[in-house]
């Protein structure tokens, strides 16, 4: 009864270990380094015909050059729309339309701009471990508690420690590879 019980706890824990990976993914892969990545307007969201649609889901998201987005939308009335939608992203630049397409053309990243964007990823992947530790911290406390009501022996209680923290000793590493590539990737000119 309990060993289902402890795989299920287990499990629980793998999955929030690798949704707080694929979290930092995401937000890494929004980080604008040297060149444009079509996934940067993804989470851009238009009011489409009053409904709020993801932009990936109304256009055709390409990159044609290494500093040009372009966006050709499959309803063509709806380009202003979508412009003013980027614009209000944020995403640090100026949609322009031609009445066909929206381009969106990334300046070249100072040195300045490139040392803001370490600190953003730093901050990102730090979260991302702390995530997992939490993680690690609620299945632990959770054996505990099997071990308080006789469960689980004291031998037990040790293995899954040490089974727990080498799982999340191993996606830590995974996490850090994931911010040594990003940092390659933003620091390259």
């Amino acid at each position: 009864m309990y060993t289902e019980e402890i795989e299920l706890f287990l499990e629980e824990y793998k999955e929030n270990l690798q949704k707080s990976k694929s979290h930092l993914s995401d937000e890494l892969i929004q980080i604008r380094a040297g060149r444009a990545n079509p996934r940067i307007v993804e989470r851009v969201m238009v009011d489409y015909y009053g409904t709020l649609t993801p932009l990936n889901q109304m256009a055709t998201i390409s990159a044609p050059e290494p500093r040009m987005v372009v966006v050709s939308l499959w309803d063509i009335s709806m380009i202003k729309a979508a412009s003013k939608a980027i614009e209000a992203a944020n995403l640090g630049v100026n949609p322009s339309d031609d009445g066909r397409v929206i381009r969106l053309i990334f300046p070249i990243l100072t040195e300045e701009r490139r040392r803001e964007l370490m600190k953003d990823v730093n901050k990102l992947v730090e979260s991302a471990k702390v995530t997992c530790r939490n993680a690690r911290r609620d299945v632990l406390d959770e054996f505990k508690k099997l071990k308080k009501d006789g469960s689980i022996s004291e031998d037990e209680m040790d293995r899954l420690e040490k089974d727990v923290q080498k799982q999340l000793d191993d996606m830590i590493l995974s996490i850090d590879k994931m911010q040594q590539l990003k940092e390659k990737d933003i620091m390259e000119i």
